[in-house]
């Protein structure tokens, strides 16, 4: 296991045991993409192992992704203890940040969005203004994406949930049309510029550690941070949503080659695609004040947040360097703050984090990331 890894797997997630998994759920998966072909469409291969499946159509490809919250909602009940409010519209908007920020990243804008509501008691629901919030949040979330909520499922699952909580995640299926916007990473060059987008905060991962220290010293979520908030309500800012900046790349016809979601595995999700390039880093935005406590109460190295965090950038654009200023102006427009933080190199597969301002030198080699 990696240094990496060490301080987030004690808490309970282990990439090295859960990624594994994927790939071989991978493996059997393509044995079934022969059952399109009835239908008249086929899958896109290269899209297995991106956070969306791709499959074509006449005119157009589609993009379907399943995603759920984790246990972002039980900081959300932690917090509520606090202030007295739910926080539950800023977790549906989590949720659903999870889903379509998945989608984009292929170039799929989101049509519709399905939710999986699961508790373990029927009486979760009975709490009139949380419920009204998850769903109003909910709702809002899907607007503010474009997206119609289409459906869902809320099944009482006595023995699997906790009765005290909900298990939230949902689906997604978005189009992309004109097909020339597919973004697969097949396009990936040397020379290419990696733009980071700012994130909103923790956003919706690595919740796991922090709860498990929350657990051990009970005062946590209420230590004031440097920006006057507590540490628990700075937890559940909600996540961007990241579907307007895509709708803005595309209406400016930029030659996008590339886009990530920085979720799970932190900046190491900068090498997801196939191709094996160096990732080379030289300006890391200052992560908000959140990051910095977590960090010295769970005395984690610049390495393990790096590699398990979004660090203030939950999202990243790759383009010729010629149009790198441009995403950053695209960005602005739709209220985001950007930067040009690396280049696409020859070399061996990884990603090299360097920025002598802030003493980070940091390397994570391909075998760090098995999401293929």
């Amino acid at each position: 296991m990696s240094n990496t890894q060490d301080s987030y797997s004690r808490s309970g997630v282990d990439y090295s045991k859960l990624d594994p998994i994927k790939l071989l759920a991978q493996k059997k998966a393509r044995s079934t993409s022969n059952q399109l072909t009835s239908f008249g469409m086929q899958e896109l291969k290269a899209s297995r192992g991106e956070s969306a499946y791709v499959w074509e159509e006449p005119g157009s490809y589609r993009a379907l992704v399943v995603e759920g919250l984790g246990t972002k909602n039980l900081i959300a009940d932690a917090v509520r203890k606090i202030t007295g409010k739910t926080y539950y519209d800023n977790i549906a908007q989590d949720t659903i940040a999870m889903i379509v920020n998945d989608l984009v990243v292929v170039g799929a804008l989101p049509q519709v969005v399905n939710a999986y509501f699961a508790v373990g008691d029927s009486n979760w629901l009975s709490d009139e203004q949380r419920a009204s919030d998850l769903i109003n949040g909910w709702a809002e979330a899907c607007k503010k994406s474009g997206a119609t909520w289409g459906g869902g499922e809320t099944p009482t699952l006595k023995g699997i949930v906790d009765p005290k909580t909900i298990d939230l995640g949902g689906s997604a299926v978005g189009i992309i049309k004109p097909k020339k916007n597919l973004v697969l990473g097949d396009k990936l060059a040397a020379g290419d510029k990696i733009v980071l987008i700012e994130s909103s905060g923790i956003h919706a991962n690595g919740v796991t550690l922090i709860r498990s220290l929350a657990k051990k010293n009970p005062k946590l979520y209420r230590t004031k941070m440097s920006d006057g908030r507590l540490f628990g309500e700075a937890l559940l800012s909600p996540s961007h949503l990241y579907v307007k900046l895509v709708q803005k790349l595309q209406a400016e016809k930029l030659n996008v080659h590339y886009m990530v979601n920085i979720t799970g595995h932190g900046w190491r999700k900068l090498m997801r695609a196939t191709k094996s390039f160096t990732y080379e880093m030289n300006v890391t935005p200052n992560p908000q004040p959140e990051f910095l406590l977590l960090q010295k109460a769970a005395k984690l190295t610049e390495r393990e947040m790096y590699g398990n965090y979004n660090m203030g950038a939950g999202f990243a654009v790759y383009v010729p360097a010629k149009q790198a200023e441009q995403v950053v102006l695209c960005a602005k427009k739709v209220g985001l703050k950007a930067w040009v933080a690396g280049t696409v190199k020859k070399g061996p597969k990884k990603v090299v984090i360097k920025n002598t301002d802030q003493n980070i030198d940091i390397t994570f080699d391909s075998k760090s990331l098995g999401v293929r």
